[in-house]
């Protein structure tokens, strides 16, 4: 008997079918921004391997370690407008030939340099990939219900991710290398790129009556270039002084272009980042929850990965079992926190998640460092707490960042989404590095959280419950 293949797009599908292909199309790009984000945290664990087969220096490590999400935050403007000018399909195929190429060379790097520019690479290619999918996202769900469901889910993938690539890149490098740590995301590209065209809805550029929105070269070159030197200026941070050449360079001349970037962007036409996209409260506060979260999520992996494999010696497999519990914490709080902003909105749900996420850092904060304290005590309630809250806030935040924005900038929402996340963790990550590898940085993100909560509170208008029409229009 032939088996019965996926479902195409080659004529309009109807009822269980249709509701079979969005299923298939929506686990597809899931996957894809998740495994964007577990690439990001692939390499944390195995790094001191990776230094001792190559004879890497500290400076080397932090640099191939932070490469990947230095074009990923650098471009993702950029990534965002191509977008909404040539379609999110297209950018997205695109993308994941970029990132396929770059995830097969980095497992058979010889040296230093190849693996690095392969983190280079497969940085553009997320840079492409992550506001492709937010766009494929909005033209697989144009019910505004339905988006805003799936966009209460896509929250948590980002966390997920993260928390997959510590678990996996631990066990991976424990048991066989850490080369094979690439084979997911180049087994992820491949996929997409193999089940990209019967999936996924087609999406084209503004149709000619409409006017396509400019590429604007010289916002992209300065916000780029902006975003990138300064990174690299506070990723540096780490082996140099603050007062360095090597620091203060990068890191001035980055704060200079950004500066030029807004300049230039309050006078062109068409602007890359128009400013008041991010003056709208509610989209800032939800963003600056994003940013805390991710922050606060990458200090505690940081931290504990050390203190763990350091002070209490455990080996990297160990380390990756001991986010087990964090990991199925994160699972459930993500499967709830739709439902729950159904029923009591997105504010209500975002705050109570910061809330909850800065109860889990003070917790870590107090005890989590304490190799006196068994696990079940020191570590286990913080990250416990920390995971439940943190997924129902970026799934709380994630709807509230991409509320009412039109159709044209998809792509944009979902590259200051993206940027938001990758930028957070890099500048506060440098601040962690000079107060040096106390609990004090897990206290500072957790009043960070607690102070973001507070102020989403503020937020007047609706609630953004997510309601069908028939039920919205009951309530009035």
């Amino acid at each position: 008997m032939k088996a019965a293949s996926p479902p195409t797009l080659d004529s309009p599908p109807a009822g269980a079918e249709r509701s079979a292909r969005t299923a298939w199309a929506f686990a597809l790009l899931g996957t894809v921004q998740a495994v964007l984000i577990f690439t990001l945290a692939a390499l944390a664990v195995p790094l001191p391997r990776i230094g001792a087969e190559y004879g890497l220096r500290r400076a080397d490590l932090i640099l191939l370690n932070s490469a990947y999400g230095l074009t990923f935050a650098g471009l993702l403007l950029l990534g965002a407008r191509l977008v909404d000018r040539h379609g999110a399909r297209r950018v997205l195929t695109a993308g994941l030939l970029v990132f396929a190429a770059a995830s097969l060379a980095a497992p058979f790097a010889p040296g230093y340099p190849t693996l690095l520019t392969a983190r280079f690479a497969q940085g553009t290619g997320a840079a492409l990939l992550a506001p492709a999918a937010m766009g494929l996202l909005r033209a697989l769900f144009p019910d505004p219900l339905a988006h805003g469901r799936a966009l209460a889910t896509w929250g948590g993938l980002s966390l997920l991710g993260a928390t997959a690539g510590t678990l996996l890149s631990g066990a991976i490098s424990a048991s066989v290398s850490w080369r094979w740590t690439f084979a997911v995301p180049l087994l992820v590209a491949v996929a997409g790129l193999a089940l990209g065209p019967r999936l996924l809805p087609a999406t084209a550029p503004p149709p000619p009556h409409e006017k396509r929105p400019a590429l604007d070269l010289t916002g992209a070159l300065l916000a780029t270039s902006g975003i990138i030197l300064a990174s690299y200026g506070l990723v540096l941070t780490d082996a140099r002084a603050w007062s360095s050449a090597a620091v203060l360079v990068p890191l001035l001349t980055g704060a200079v272009l950004l500066g030029a970037f807004l300049l230039a962007e309050l006078r062109a036409p068409d602007p890359l980042l128009p400013p008041r996209f991010l003056l709208r409260p509610r989209r800032a506060l939800a963003l600056a929850a994003i940013a805390l979260t991710a922050t606060g999520t990458a200090i505690t992996f940081l931290l504990l990965s050390l203190h763990l494999q350091q002070v209490r010696g455990w080996s990297p497999l160990e380390n990756s079992g001991a986010f087990v519990p964090f990991a199925v914490a994160l699972l459930c709080s993500s499967r709830a926190a739709g439902p729950l902003i159904a029923r009591r909105g997105t504010v209500a749900v975002t705050a109570t998640g910061l809330a909850v996420g800065a109860v889990g850092l003070a917790l870590l904060s107090a005890t989590g460092l304490d190799p006196e304290l068994p696990y079940a005590l020191g570590l286990l309630p913080g990250l416990v707490l920390l995971a439940a809250g943190a997924a129902a806030a970026f799934a709380g935040a994630a709807v509230l960042a991409a509320a009412d924005v039109p159709p044209r900038q998809t792509g944009l929402a979902g590259g200051v989404l993206n940027t938001a996340m990758e930028l957070g963790p890099t500048v506060v990550l440098a601040l962690l590095l000079t107060f040096g590898g106390d609990a004090r940085p897990l206290a500072a993100a957790g009043a960070g959280l607690g102070l973001t909560a507070l102020g989403i509170t503020t937020l007047r208008g609706r609630p953004h419950r997510l309601r069908s029409p028939s039920a919205a229009r009951r309530t009035t």
